[in-house]
This record gives C-alpha cells, structure tokens and sequence, in this order.
C-alpha cells in the first residue's frame, strides 16, 4: 500500500473544458501542472499540509468519481447498504484519500513520468492510460489510470500501482471490517480515522 502512496502524486490538476479533452491527454497535461506547482511552491516543499489539502481539493478531486470507486472498494455490500450509508462511505473514502494524496505530493521530489502509447476506439467510454514514474537510482513503477467517460468528462474510478489496485485493495479490507461490524462499523473505523488523521 505504501509504494502506490508515494508515487501517486503526479495527479490531475484542473483544467477548463476538461470533457473535451481525451483522456490520455487530459493525464500528460494535467499531470505535468502538478508537477509544475509542486516543484515552485516552497510551502508545499516544506510541508505546509494547508497548501497540500487546498491543492488536491482544487486540482485532483475534479477528476475523480468518487462513488464508483467507493462502491468498487465495498463490493457486493454496497448493494446491501441504505443510501444514507452509501453517502457516508463515499464521504469518508473521499476525505482518506485526500489526505492519501496530499502526503503523498510531500514526498515527491525528482521522479519524473513517462507515457505509453495510448489508442481508443471511436465511442470507446471506457479506457485505460497507462505511465509509468521514473525514480533516480530505483526501479520504474508502472501506474495505469482506469477513466470512464461521463457527461462533463473522463472520471477516473480506479488506479493500478506495480499491478496492485486501488479499489481491489481496500475491498479486502472493507470486507473484513464489514463482516465483522457491519456497514454501520465500516463507517466509524472511517470517520475515527479520519479524525485522528486531522489532529495530526
């Protein structure tokens, strides 16, 4: 889990009109931002956790659907929870994760990433791009970006680190939590997370 945090921090800054764009650019473009205010900004290189939050709410989340990667990551008991609780679990997964990717943007120093090629099929609405970060003196870690096309643009809903899935990794342990305390105990070992994450 530790490696894909630490490389996921070259992640989609916004850009307007972003539905226009195709997804392999919509990653190389925005990618390459991120980069670009990481590298200038020397409250985020010094850590301010402020700039790194205000970052990733501003320029990453916008690309993310947020829901289809919850209910990917609680599996077959999404189905079973109430939309009230639905709503919680996105909530809280979506508040992990920004705190996932603003720690993650304070480790990133000189990586650097490189693109595949890339093609779709006209109409296609469901793609992958995939990259792969450059680390000086260490191995290259593959990162593939699952996007699916919406209404007002591609959304990523899931991402693949070294061959390890995002949302297939936490649905183990939503799992687990879910069968032993149920959707309700799912919630609340998110939320105390979350709030002890805060207070550091």
């Amino acid at each position: 889990m530790n490696k894909w945090l630490m490389m996921l921090v070259g992640l989609f800054a916004g850009l307007a009109q972003a539905g226009d764009i195709p997804p392999d650019v919509l990653v190389k473009d925005t990618s390459q931002d991120v980069l670009a205010i990481v590298k200038k900004d020397k409250d985020i290189q010094a850590g301010s956790q402020k700039k790194l939050l205000d970052l990733v709410e501003a320029k990453v989340l916008p690309h993310f659907d947020f829901k289809r990667m919850t209910q990917l990551a609680v599996g077959k008991h999404w189905r079973t929870a109430t939309p009230a609780q639905q709503e919680s679990l996105t909530n809280e997964f979506r508040t992990m994760l920004v705190r996932t990717y603003s720690n993650s943007l304070s480790a990133y120093k000189n990586q650097t990433i490189e693109y595949k090629a890339f093609t779709m099929k006209a109409g296609d609405t469901d793609v992958t791009v995939r990259t792969q970060v450059i680390q000086p003196g260490g191995q290259p870690v593959p990162i593939n970006y699952a996007l699916e096309k919406q209404p007002n643009g591609w959304k990523v809903y899931d991402v693949e680190v070294d061959g390890v899935s995002l949302v297939t990794n936490y649905r183990g342990s939503f799992g687990t939590e879910i069968g032993k305390t149920g959707v309700d105990g799912l919630i609340k070992t998110l939320v105390d997370k979350n709030q002890t994450a805060a207070k550091k």
